[in-house]
């Protein structure tokens, strides 16, 4: 009976030792098993997954004639000007391009340039894909594709996403088409319509900016395809002044006006080659000189056709 008893007590003390055992280590075990799975809850929710840059090719296609370059133009956000050094494959590609358009003078290019409404549009153009598309106009024509084979276009993509370093690859599609001539009628209409109601730019005393409306954006968009449209076609940039002073400081000041916006024009994309740029001074009032109100009109600078 004693032994019985013995081996009774001796299995009731395995058994609370063993609960003993398990709730002190076991059970911590797995309270850090759980605590760690929760972390691992919890940084996957703080840390959330960074979207992939998009990224457009340098891509045309014409029949059986195909170009597709990866590599493309690329822009920093809020900019009109392409980054440099371009990939050596995309100047590759820009040539071949180049020369399909030189033997095929009957077909013409469409830059469209895109660009989101977050960005800051400080160009000359209406609007960034615009800007966009006109300096990438430039680089071909520079390279030797007639400006009358290319069209310019800009269009709103929100879907694009910039690199971590806010940049944006290839922002800009292009397509080949049929050469449209436009008419002679269109031209001059376009030509009356700049003449008739020119850009003119007003500039407080040592300003080096220009802050252009959208109205004032577009007459710029106009000048510039008419100068493509027109090749013999000149852009006229007169400096005014008031007349306090004596005339010859005033005509050296009003050239300066109208070098500084010819500069604004060049850095816009408008070919330096096609801007006159001159000085009336004080000989063409178009308001009183005796109010200031009057003095500040005459101080201006016109943008207009020659």
């Amino acid at each position: 009976m004693s032994r019985n008893l013995t081996y009774i007590i001796g299995i009731l003390i395995t058994i609370i030792l063993g609960i003993f055992l398990y709730f002190n280590f076991c059970s911590c075990c797995m309270a850090s098993d759980q605590n760690n799975a929760t972390t691992d809850k919890v940084e996957e929710i703080t840390t959330p997954k960074t979207p992939e840059a998009t990224k457009y090719p340098f891509a045309l296609t014409d029949g059986d004639w195909k170009l597709n370059e990866e590599e493309n133009f690329n822009f920093s956000a809020s900019s009109a000007n392409y980054l440099e050094p371009l990939a050596p494959s995309l100047t590759e590609a820009s040539s071949s391009l180049k020369s399909y358009l030189t033997e095929h003078p009957e077909k013409a290019i469409t830059i469209t340039g895109f660009y989101k409404d977050s960005e800051t549009n400080t160009s000359a153009w209406p609007n960034l894909g615009l800007a966009r598309a006109n300096t990438v106009k430039n680089y071909m024509v520079n390279l030797g594709v007639p400006s009358s084979q290319t069209t310019i276009a800009g269009t709103l993509k929100e879907e694009m996403i910039p690199s971590e370093d806010n940049i944006y690859y290839g922002p800009l599609s292009y397509t080949i088409s049929a050469k449209k001539e436009t008419s002679a009628e269109d031209l001059k209409t376009l030509h009356d319509k700049i003449v008739d109601n020119p850009l003119v730019l007003y500039f407080n005393t040592g300003e080096a900016t220009i802050n252009l409306t959208a109205t004032q954006r577009q007459k710029i968009a106009d000048i510039g395809t008419y100068l493509d449209k027109v090749p013999s076609a000149m852009c006229d940039v007169v400096g005014h002044t008031d007349n306090t002073g004596n005339r010859i400081n005033n005509i050296t000041l009003g050239q300066e006006r109208a070098d500084f916006a010819k500069s604004y024009l060049v850095r816009n994309g408008i070919p330096a080659n096609k801007i006159i740029s001159e000085s009336k001074g004080p000989d063409e009032p178009i308001a009183d000189n005796a109010t200031e109100e009057g003095r500040s009109k005459n101080r201006r600078t016109v943008i207009t056709l020659k």
